[in-house]
């Protein structure tokens, strides 16, 4: 070993026992400063020394060194920054946030660190005032007070607790999704918007959460019109307009029912309704911390007077109550077990000719408002202190314990009034109450007051969260930072909720908020449902009591409910979420949420490559997957990624879009000096991509040159069988240019490396000039067929006709025959093989011999031709030679350059030359007004320099303005098998 090759070695050269060796502390940090510059040999890593028990004087020099160890130890110690990472490695809050896709705001001066903290929390709600309160308040309503003891009534026992059980169970169900997605992260504003926009796309998102927000906005005119409903039965002579009178149509009896029911004016209602909203509106304007003050006394009064409800129902029958209020009794229980579904009036009253008639699915509609209050706690999770803590606890809390006071209640109504008592008795609630009847009464005013507050307090927030994601513009005046109040949103939602107290009609508003709330909670489901199919890494919330299939359940339980309630609110309803749906994905801006549809398109995409395996694609099932080359020769300015007609010409390439591009594009340095450009240069090709709305992919890689930039491509781009099939890129005509005389290299090496990794290629000629999309073109589409090409000219014919551009084109098939003998078959074989492709085409068989013909019979006339011809001729030839004679002047040392030289032959040389020249001229005299021609590309020939190569294919393209030269791989791609 080199600089001390024993490691028990001291430093005065004496060797040390193995045994008694001891380990010292090393200095990982900054090194020690020294005056001397730095030298290589400096620089080196000395080995730490090793402290022995026979070096005494070792011992004496570290007892001298003690304090100055001790001043690099502590220096090091208040280093945050570890030289290895080269990066501050202690995480913050910064850096926390950051991770978590916030961009918290710099302090603008500096300050302690302890005065750097989160204070969002301060001012935010737990779980008690923020979601069970919320929760309980929505859901013990006016439904319970004013309805369920009818419901009782019409449904009987049996069908009330079937009843009771299907709504809870639908929003129990939907509860435990929604503890499920809440939990699997932080949430913003916007409750249940949020999740399903999330999960579900922007689309879905912002589709249901407008669909909830207006059944928040509509449900809070529900609860004001059962408020003043019952304000104006307790107090009739509050009323501005005379009573409403009902004829009950039952028949004078010993209990006391009056032959008519005197009810509330709608235009009281409608009077009454709207000052209520603007006065809740304006307690909604003084922010979470008025609400929260206010809350409470709301819930009280109506927790008292479910109280007093039962209490008075246990004390029945007392010395004051009706005839119809028999008390606690079995038999009535019995009486009341089976429905009474019949014809009611507006009023509910039972009425042989009456408009309505009830059944299970009416009243369906009707109970399940009293039950959609789940979401009122998420939809106010941006004032939640904790809210993978507090929607789950609160919420599901709530449902069961509304869904026991349901089914209690219902037993005990059941038990303690006659039929005819519960169906005529509008406020039976009250009549039941202890001590006195106004209690209920108060409580009733109080419930439905604090459920419309929290109902207008919620869907103002719904609508901000759903305009700060920005995806519809036209929601952009409803924006609000979360920690402020979102006026203007409130006053939207106030003048909904005006509007639909001024119908002033209970049972015609219950349906619609019935279905959009149904919608929300599928939406819920299904985001659940989706997510946990899935099953991405992401998926891993803290709520463990959940499985699929109960988010399955909940969201079939729900589109059922929808149907069954109404057919036709269910289509109004879905109707109105598709237009929705299809006005944001028109106009709203696109975002990336990391929903759950593209981990769905990610989980499809594998099972799909999968399934396709490594075998060749059947040709039925071939696809073009072109590899755009989109700056091959370096040509186009930095700025410009890509030449804009190369899209125009991919999209050709795709019958009806179908299909799959990629645009590639290489940077030429080393990759840790230009990866950031590259990233940049993929960002701006991928923007070019989407403005020429071309479905593709950009991929943009770092090489030390083009030619081992393009093999990496060829070989590493793609997966399985979606890998690109051809490659696309423009001819190069500046070749012959100085300062680009690298072309002609790179070209053939690029065509030689494409056939080595069986790649077909097109080369477009004349790029500047191929028409953009709604440029229609007239003429033909001209095909010569020279070579066997598994059908690939065949098929881009057919791709361009496809187009709208070329529709109107025909399409001609030009066969090159040796012999006149040979071209009347050649054309019967190829009419034939056409048909059977389902190919309509004209075919054209041209012979070498009659071309030479022609070129004789045109001597005398157009003499010109033939000279341009034999001028472009002498000139490639004269050029080859001079470039073949200065690789013997300058490489003569090269035994490989004379090898090629003498491979070189003169004749074969003037062969292709000929041969190239004939070809350009049967396109001249037979395309010459073609709107496209493509053309056979010959391979380059084997020890030919790639100048040669050059000069041949500039013969055949020459005055061709617009030409595709194509050259297949070893696979069919069209088959004439059904």
């Amino acid at each position: 070993m080199e600089n001390g090759a024993h490691p028990a070695s001291n430093g005065d050269g004496e060797s040390t026992p193995e045994g008694q060796i001891e380990m010292t502390a090393v200095d990982l940090s900054s090194p020690l400063p020294s005056s001397r510059p730095q030298t290589a040999e400096s620089l080196i890593v000395q080995p730490p020394a090793i402290k022995t028990t026979g070096s005494k004087d070792r011992q004496q020099k570290r007892g001298n060194d003690e304090h100055d160890d001790d001043d690099l130890f502590e220096r090091a110690e208040r280093d945050t920054k570890l030289e290895l990472f080269q990066v501050d490695a202690l995480v913050d809050v910064r850096g926390l946030k950051s991770m978590g896709g916030q961009q918290p705001a710099m302090p603008s001066s500096p300050r302690n660190t302890e005065d750097y903290e989160i204070d969002s929390q301060i001012g935010k709600l737990g779980t008690l005032m923020g979601v069970f309160v919320p929760c309980l308040q929505n859901i013990l309503g006016i439904i319970f007070y004013i309805r369920f003891t009818w419901i009782v009534g019409i449904a009987g026992l049996w069908h009330s607790l079937v009843l009771v059980f299907l709504c809870c169970l639908c929003t129990f169900l939907t509860g435990i999704s929604l503890s499920a997605i809440a939990t699997n992260g932080a949430m913003k504003g916007g409750g249940p918007y949020y999740l399903i926009g999330r999960a579900l796309g922007p689309e879905v998102g912002v589709s249901i959460g407008l669909c909830f927000f207006l059944g928040n906005a509509v449900a809070g005119s529900l609860y004001i019109l059962g408020a003043v409903e019952t304000f104006l039965d307790a107090i009739p002579g509050a009323g501005i307009f005379r009573r409403t009178v009902t004829d009950l149509y039952v028949a004078p009896s010993p209990s006391g029912v009056p032959e008519v029911l005197k009810s509330p004016n709608l235009h009281d209602l409608q009077v009454y309704g709207v000052i209520l909203t603007v006065v809740l509106c304006l307690i909604v304007f003084g922010g979470v911390k008025i609400i929260n003050r206010v809350s409470p006394a709301f819930l009280i009064p109506a927790v008292l007077s479910v109280f007093s409800i039962f209490i008075g129902i246990l004390a029945a029958r007392r010395h004051n109550a009706p005839v119809g209020v028999t008390g606690l009794r079995f038999s009535t229980l019995r009486n009341n077990w089976d429905s009474a579904y019949q014809h009611t009036n507006n009023a509910g009253i039972p009425a042989p000719d009456g408009a309505i008639y009830w059944d299970f699915e009416k009243l369906l509609g009707l109970f399940f408002p009293a039950v959609t209050g789940i979401m009122a706690g998420s939809n106010r999770s941006a004032s939640l202190k904790d809210t993978q803590r507090s929607i789950p606890k609160g919420t599901l809390w709530a449902i069961v314990t509304t869904t026991i006071l349901y089914l209690i209640s219902a037993v005990m109504f059941a038990a303690v009034a006659t039929q005819e008592e519960l169906l005529t008795d509008r406020l039976l609630t009250a009549t039941l109450a202890w001590p006195v009847p106004w209690v209920v009464q108060v409580g009733v005013i109080l419930s439905t007051l604090g459920a419309a507050l929290q109902s207008l307090t919620g869907a103002p927030r719904l609508l901000a969260a759903i305009a700060n994601d920005d995806i519809l513009p036209v929601l952009k005046y409803f924006k609000a930072p979360d920690n402020e109040e979102p006026h203007l949103a409130t006053l939207f939602t106030m003048l909904i909720c005006a509007s639909c107290v001024i119908l002033g009609n209970l049972d015609l508003i219950t349906p619609v908020i019935t279905m959009f709330f149904l919608l929300c909670y599928g939406g819920v489901n299904l985001s659940c449902l989706l997510l946990d199919l899935l099953d991405a890494p992401s998926w891993r919330p803290r709520f463990k009591f959940h499985h699929w299939s109960f988010s399955l359940v909940g969201a079939v339980l729900c589109i059922a409910i929808m149907f069954l309630i109404s057919w036709a609110f269910t289509i109004v309803s879905l109707a109105l979420a598709s237009l929705l749906y299809w006005y944001v994905s028109i106009k709203g801006k696109g975002g990336d949420w990391g929903d759950g549809f593209k981990s769905a398109y990610f989980q499809l995409a594998l099972r799909s490559l999968r399934s396709l395996g490594a075998t060749p694609v059947h040709p039925k099932n071939w696809y073009p997957i072109p590899l755009i080359f989109c700056k091959p020769w370096g040509i186009l300015p930095n700025d410009v990624p890509c030449h804009p007609k190369l899209a125009d010409f991919a999209n050709c390439m795709k019958k009806k879009g179908r299909g799959m591009s990629i645009f590639a594009s290489i940077v030429e340095g080393d990759y840790k000096e230009k990866a950031e450009e590259s990233r940049k240069a993929c960002r701006l090709l991928s923007t070019y991509i989407d403005y020429k709305k071309c479905e593709g992919v950009a991929e943009v890689i770092v090489a030390s040159n083009v030619v081992d930039g393009f093999r990496l491509i060829v070989q590493t781009m793609g997966l399985g069988n979606l890998k690109p099939n051809i490659v696309c890129m423009r001819y190069p005509e500046i070749w012959r240019e100085e300062r680009h005389s690298y072309i002609p290299q790179h070209f053939v090496s690029i065509i030689n490396d494409c056939s080595i990794a069986n790649k077909a290629v097109v080369i477009v000629k004349g790029l500047d000039e191929w028409p953009g999309e709604f440029q229609k073109q007239y003429g033909t589409i001209d095909l010569y067929w020279i070579v066997r090409d598994g059908g690939l000219m065949l098929l881009l014919s057919q791709l361009l006709r496809a187009k709208d551009t070329y529709e109107s084109c025909k399409i001609q098939v030009f066969c090159i025959a040796d012999e006149d003998t040979e071209a009347e078959e050649l054309k019967t074989d190829v009419k034939k093989f056409l048909y059977d492709l389902r190919m309509q085409a004209e075919v054209i068989v041209v012979t070498m011999k009659s071309w030479e013909v022609h070129q004789e019979n045109r001597q005398g006339s157009e003499m010109t031709g033939r000279e341009d011809a034999m001028e472009a001729f002498s000139k490639a030839r004269k050029r080859i030679m001079q470039h073949a004679a200065e690789l013997v002047k300058t490489a003569s040392s090269s035994s490989q350059t004379r090898t090629e030289q003498n491979l070189l032959d003169d004749q074969q040389v003037n062969k292709f030359l000929l041969t190239c020249l004939k070809l350009n001229s049967v396109i001249l005299r037979y395309s010459g007004t073609a709107a496209v021609v493509l053309v056979s590309l010959p391979p380059p020939p084997p020890h030919h320099p790639s100048i040669c190569y050059m000069e041949y294919i500039d013969l055949l393209v020459e005055n061709i303005p617009r030409l595709l030269m194509v050259r297949g791989y070893r696979r069919d791609v069209v088959t004439i098998f059904t």
